[in-house]
């Protein structure tokens, strides 16, 4: 599997279509501005929720439908980690709150990363090659993870406030973009570039993409391409993780059933993308932040809806997604 796979320009220009196409609607080019900013920043966070699954489903095959039970876990670390910093977060300097986002952050990937070696091995692995029992099983995972949440952290909504330097907006002409935001995009791209760069020119991602392709062949030559795959599953664990971190500061709230409540939003993106699709997934996910928040400031009464009807259209015009991935 190539991540850049027949590279068609097409899928591409639909962000910038879609943001163009919003402007006369909108009206006020400042108001648009912040819009635009904002629904890349929704979807850059929520490529990075989605990247972890989409890995996980392109190069293994599994559908995990407790995916969310990782964000949710990275979401409510960050709540821990941050609160024991509270120097560095009410600190009056943004660097001093980045190095408290730091911390947060890989401890959370940590975390996810470790229950998702525990997942691979006693809900996945039984079930490899098995759609249907993989879909069962890993939602009952999700539940039995939120409810150990809530023994841990309880079950009610915790705060996660940001820190003070990441509060408030920066003025680009008369149009207000919130600081959040802007490291939001950054981080996503961030995510995406070590993705792609993993994939494709590391010894890894090569002979992970082979296992993809002819497992047997990779084996003969000595590698164990079970390990690798446990790997991936860890890797793709741990971006939830990151994603759940990010999503709770974006929300500033975390709840245990927030995981579920997002698992809409990512396979509305990884369809989108084309089912294992990195590069696809990262325009579907820009896609939806765009598209909600366009259509929550225009007409808030189809904002709920507005996704799935993006989803139906980008179907009606390549049914397999923008880039579908043809082996695995």
């Amino acid at each position: 599997m190539s991540l850049f796979k027949d590279m068609d320009w097409k899928p591409m220009a639909l962000v910038p279509l879609l943001a163009l196409a919003a402007l006369p609607a909108v009206g006020s080019p400042s108001t648009w501005l912040t819009l635009t900013v904002a629904g890349l920043a929704m979807g850059m966070i929520v490529f990075i929720i989605a990247s972890g699954l989409t890995l996980v489903f392109g190069l293994m095959d599994v559908l995990n439908f407790g995916h969310g039970v990782f964000i949710a876990l990275g979401a409510f670390v960050a709540t821990t980690v941050l609160g024991s910093m509270n120097a560095f977060t009410t600190a009056d300097s943004l660097w001093t709150n980045l190095l408290a986002l730091l911390p947060a952050m890989l401890v959370a990937m940590a975390v996810a990363g470790a229950l998702g070696l525990v997942f691979e091995r006693f809900i996945i692995r039984p079930v490899y090659g098995m759609h249907l029992k993989q879909i069962l099983i890993t939602m009952g995972g999700m539940i039995i993870g939120e409810e150990m949440i809530k023994v841990i952290w309880g079950p009610e909504q915790i705060p996660l406030p940001l820190p003070e330097g990441l509060r408030g907006s920066l003025l680009i002409g008369d149009a207000a973009v919130e600081k959040y935001r802007i490291v939001a995009v950054l981080v996503g791209a961030a995510v995406f570039a070590a993705m792609v760069w993993t994939l494709n020119r590391t010894k890894v991602g090569l002979l992970i993409r082979a296992g993809v392709q002819d497992r047997e062949m990779v084996e003969s030559l000595g590698y164990r391409i079970r390990r690798l795959f446990v790997g991936v599953f860890v890797a793709g664990s741990a971006l939830a993780g990151l994603g759940g971190v990010m999503w709770g500061l974006y929300q500033q709230n975390v709840v245990p059933q927030m995981g579920a409540q997002v698992n809409v939003l990512i396979f509305i993106v990884i369809i989108i993308g084309g089912l294992g699709s990195t590069l696809g997934a990262l325009i579907g996910a820009l896609l939806v932040g765009l598209m909600a928040n366009y259509t929550g400031f225009l007409v808030p009464k189809v904002a709920l809806f507005s996704n799935i009807a993006l989803m139906v259209t980008i179907l009606l015009w390549r049914p397999q997604g923008v880039y579908p991935v043809t082996s695995r």
